[in-house]
């Protein structure tokens, strides 16, 4: 079946080849900020980010003539473009099968809680304009032959408003949005890493960078000014974090430099976390038909002894291998699905697999192996067998199953040298996505003006999300933010004005370790913060664990604020910082989930809060599961969102209830004066 695929189409869809960037603007300005001579490269608006959601923030404030500029840590190496699954989701409403309306989509894409429901409308009725402007860049989204575009179910979708170009869909966009800003010759600085925003009394003011190919003598660090009077905030979220993580290498995040430069947070307790391939070899999401065609999977121990460990949690054969199906539209770990035999128990079973110290892993070329009966198409689930049946996926292995559904999720890993249709594939419970974030308006606006965020860096998901929303959202407030900007003329090009004053106090601040005579290093702080991430606020959380890990947290950023952090050479002042903040950014978000245990808050989204005195247990097929007892989640936190801002060394976190939309329907004529004096964009809602 692979053969009949087209070599170019396979190309096409799982060897993403990006475009080349244009040679970057030469320095023609310094300024001496203490002992330093920084080069100043000015512009209206900064992107600071190079994934979907930036690059469609740029194409689209470039294209109402705005000035804008885009600096990347990695061009084309971020989350947008270097992760996904066996089809990667873009989240629409379903306008061929389902005539969607846009309220009901708004009510799913918000279903999970903590999400304001004026965002949820907005990412409803902007997805047809995003899905279309994609496909008019030329994304090569699946048509039937009457020209509609394809369906199916993913995760927390009822509907099937998902539909995909296969494992590589989100770097297909980031290639798309890359042509066309390229073409658009929108200034494009790689390699650059933001590490301080600069503000005055109006707001922000331009952005403190560390470029290394910067380094003179007159400044050896590499340091660089971009003065702006807009910034959007699309740096995605904060992979690093945590060991156990499906993020590619690198994923800092801005969390840690927008708390420090007076930005609020909002939902940080909320991440997703699922099965996939760790990122020290090629870090993919194991959805879809990769679970879909029910391969067998099992653990071998330090003495290289394979374990069925599934049967010490399922009843029957029937009952495992109908929910390892599950975790392909399922796949986001649930703690309420740990219940009843559901499919989260997977989760569970392979996390504690981890904690025994054994490798677990996934093998195409077997089929489950027996708890009661053997493994048969015949004994499968009624939801499950339809499937199945519908799809043709009636082959006796799993990896001709998967072959015949989907050639392409064993082409991709055949571009990172692993052949799943030959060798195993190892696997674990990794963190995949932030939920939270910035906090913004209707409009994509923090709190500081001039400074927006979007994508992952926002704080717009929820709890809980269909999958393949988060590319929507990213679009459509890209869209947002730059109709924002440039109906409000927030992008003025600024001034030849002296930026050095704003800038000192930065340059102070990221210069001091520097001087810093402290033993503590990035690599030190690395494998503190993610080791702590990793084993203490995951899939699995407690209250004993949760407020010790925040006591070490809050130790260790002491420590970098007493001491600072060692530099051992000057190349590694912006790994530094990243750790620096990162290590802020782990402390904030063990201060909400502290938080939010200590004050009864029950289990959602990706987290089990265990809880002796909880009210919902987990089964096993011995017996009830005591030490993952949890608590149930509360009505109450769905309508409402924890807001975390710094002050001096210490958090304020505030309980905001959600925003409401009422859903009116608009009136042309009485609307349309507010769109053509421009007073919609002055009725943003209060972040």
């Amino acid at each position: 079946m692979s053969l009949s695929v087209p070599q170019n189409i396979l190309d096409a869809l799982t060897d993403v080849v990006m475009p080349r960037l244009k040679p970057e603007p030469q320095v023609v300005e310094t300024t001496r900020v203490g002992d330093f001579d920084l080069p100043v490269y000015r512009t209206g608006a900064l992107v600071i980010g190079s994934g979907a959601a930036g690059l469609r923030a740029a194409v689209e404030m470039k294209r109402r003539g705005i000035d804008v500029t885009i600096i990347s840590q990695s061009a084309w190496g971020g989350t947008s473009a270097c992760s996904g699954s066996d089809k990667q989701t873009l989240h629409t409403a379903n306008t061929k099968d389902q005539g969607d309306n846009f309220q009901a989509m708004a009510e799913a894409i918000r279903a999970g809680g903590a999400m304001d429901e004026d965002t949820a409308y907005i990412e409803a009725v902007g997805s047809v304009r995003a899905m279309s402007s994609l496909q008019y860049l030329g994304l090569p989204l699946p048509q039937d032959h009457l020209g509609g575009t394809l369906r199916y179910q993913t995760d927390h979708d009822e509907v099937g408003r998902a539909t995909s170009c296969g494992p590589r869909t989100s770097r297909l966009m980031v290639k798309v949005l890359a042509k066309e800003a390229i073409g658009l010759d929108i200034p494009f600085f790689n390699q650059t890493t933001a590490v301080k925003l600069l503000k005055d009394g109006q707001g922000v003011n331009g952005l403190l960078a560390i470029r290394p190919k910067e380094g003179t003598d007159a400044n050896p660090y590499g340091l660089a000014l971009y003065p702006c009077s807009a910034l959007v905030i699309a740096a995605g979220g904060p992979g690093e974090m945590y060991r156990d993580s499906v993020f590619p290498n690198g994923c800092f995040g801005t969390l840690g430099m927008a708390l420090e430069a007076g930005l609020e947070l909002t939902n940080i307790t909320e991440s997703q976390f699922g099965i996939s391939t760790r990122r020290e070899g090629f870090p993919w999401n194991l959805s879809g038909t990769y679970v879909q065609v029910i391969p067998h999977i099992y653990s071998v121990d330090g003495d290289g002894t394979e374990h069925h460990f599934l049967a010490d949690y399922y009843r029957t054969t029937q009952e495992m291998a109908s929910n390892i199906f599950r975790k392909g539209y399922q796949w986001p770990f649930h703690a309420s699905r740990m219940l009843d035999f559901q499919s989260s128990l997977v989760d569970l079973a392979i996390f504690r697999e981890s904690q025994k110290g054994r490798r677990v892993y996934m093998d195409f070329n077997r089929n489950p192996e027996a708890i009661d009966v053997p493994f048969s198409l015949e004994r499968l689930d009624p939801d499950v067998s339809t499937y199945l049946r519908n799809a043709g996926a009636d082959q006796t292995l799993p990896i001709d199953r998967l072959r015949h559904m989907n050639p392409l999720a064993i082409e991709l890993y055949k571009r990172y040298k692993v052949d799943i249709s030959a060798d195993p594939l190892e696997f674990a419970v990794n963190n995949q996505h932030m939920n939270g974030g910035i906090a913004v308006d209707i409009w994509g606006r923090t709190k500081v003006p001039g400074v927006y965020a979007v994508g992952e860096a926002s704080g717009t998901h929820g709890a809980t999300r269909p999958g393949g929303s988060a590319l929507n959202a990213g679009q459509v407030f890209g869209t947002r933010v730059a109709e924002h900007i440039g109906a409000t003329g927030n992008a003025a090009s600024p001034s030849q004005s002296d930026i050095a004053n704003a800038a000192a106090p930065a340059v102070s601040e990221v210069t001091r370790h520097l001087d810093s005579d402290s033993t503590l290093t990035w690599k030190a702080i690395r494998t503190d913060v993610q080791a702590r991430m990793s084993d203490h606020a995951g899939i699995l959380c407690n209250a004993s664990d949760v407020s010790k890990a925040l006591a070490d947290a809050r130790a260790l950023n002491a420590r970098i604020r007493d001491h600072g952090i060692a530099v051992s050479r000057k190349t590694e002042i912006a790994r530094v910082v990243q750790w620096q903040q990162i290590a802020l950014a782990s402390e904030a978000v063990l201060t909400a989930l502290d938080h939010y245990i200590a004050n009864g808050g029950g289990s959602r989204g990706a987290r089990a809060i265990c809880d002796p005195r909880g009210e919902s247990l987990p089964q096993s097929v011995h017996g009830p599961l005591p030490e993952v007892r949890f608590r149930a989640e509360r009505d109450a936190d769905k309508n409402s969102q924890l807001k975390l801002r710094r002050e001096g060394a210490d958090f304020v976190i505030t309980e905001i209830p959600n925003r409401s939309y009422d859903g009116d329907k608009s009136f042309f004529e009485r609307d349309w004066p507010a769109w053509l004096t421009g007073d919609i964009y002055r009725r943003a809602a209060e972040t």
